[in-house]
């Protein structure tokens, strides 16, 4: 693999991530206009299961016989994995009404000591001392990064709960996302996947909506949730992971933890203090630390 390759996939990776990364501050400036979790989640699916049919139509059109077409075996298996998908939605979009999206995020990047945990009961594998070390420094890089060192600083449980929920739901997403069929295309496996989420999320929103559904979230920020949050992410990190690896490749999109914090500083105006920003930098060090291969080769 070239170099100009090797750049190329961290360039494509790091936008994907920058996207993933201004997600939660679009869904905060949503709800500060009187919109509800049930109806953001609602246009963000909407609008992004239109936009992977239309990729799907056209990679069809394109490629013909080419494509192959995923069995309903496949599609019931998709489906099933992206039920967490919708879930991690549902979970992350309602923490950021208790806590800053900040505080969020942080929370969310627990996929990183989860991984290890679902992998060491999963597939009954150890974890390494470099990955026991990484979970070690992402928890008190969190612990920094939540401010709980502040004993002034009181956080909503509500939102820690809901985070921690968010970054289960991520991790088995993760997790079945790279294991269901992965004979059939990217495209066509984030469309299924995304239909099980959306099974999820219209469930929700008819569960929980108790006002009338405001339409106006589709014109002012379904199409804005949909392209960060379900669109462009999955199509660059589809086309970037296959050029960087998976180690370089999260590495790279670490990138999501600091542009969510400093889009929620300077777009939200939400407090972020010199111990936090520590405790940020320790997370993306234990990113790069468990992905990184220490041994040297002769």
């Amino acid at each position: 693999m070239t170099k100009n390759n090797v750049l190329k996939g961290v360039f494509l990776v790091g936008l994907g991530a920058t996207s993933y990364g201004m997600l939660a501050t679009f869904v905060k400036m949503a709800y500060g206009e009187g919109f509800t979790t049930p109806e953001v989640t609602t246009a963000q699916f909407v609008y992004g299961l239109l936009g992977l049919l239309l990729i799907n139509v056209f990679q069809k059109a394109k490629k013909g016989n080419e494509v192959v077409k995923a069995s309903k075996k496949n599609i019931g298996q998709l489906m099933l994995a992206g039920t967490s998908l919708g879930m991690t939605s549902i979970f992350y979009y309602l923490a950021v009404k208790y806590i800053p999206v900040s505080i969020a995020i942080v929370l969310l990047m627990q996929t990183v000591w989860m991984g290890v945990l679902f992998e060491m009961i999963l597939e009954k594998k150890r974890p390494s001392t470099q990955k026991i070390i990484s979970v070690a420094i992402v928890l008190i890089g969190t612990a920094l990064a939540t401010n709980l060192i502040q004993s002034k600083i009181e956080l909503d449980w509500h939102g820690i709960v809901l985070g921690l929920l968010a970054a289960a739901s991520f991790t088995t997403t993760m997790f079945t996302a790279n294991r269901v069929a992965t004979h059939v295309s990217s495209a066509q496996r984030s469309l299924y996947m995304l239909l099980g989420g959306a099974v999820i999320i219209f469930g929700f929103a008819i569960a929980t909506q108790t006002t009338p559904f405001n339409f106006e979230i589709f014109m002012k920020w379904g199409i804005v949730l949909a392209l960060f949050g379900t669109v462009i992410p999955p199509l660059l990190f589809n086309a970037g992971f296959p050029l960087t690896g998976i180690g370089l490749g999260s590495i790279v999109s670490a990138l999501e933890l600091p542009v969510s914090v400093m889009m929620a500083y300077f777009l939200l105006n939400e407090n972020v203090n010199t111990v936090q920003w520590l405790g940020i930098v320790l997370i993306i060090l234990a990113i790069i630390i468990m992905n990184v291969n220490f041994k040297k080769t002769t």
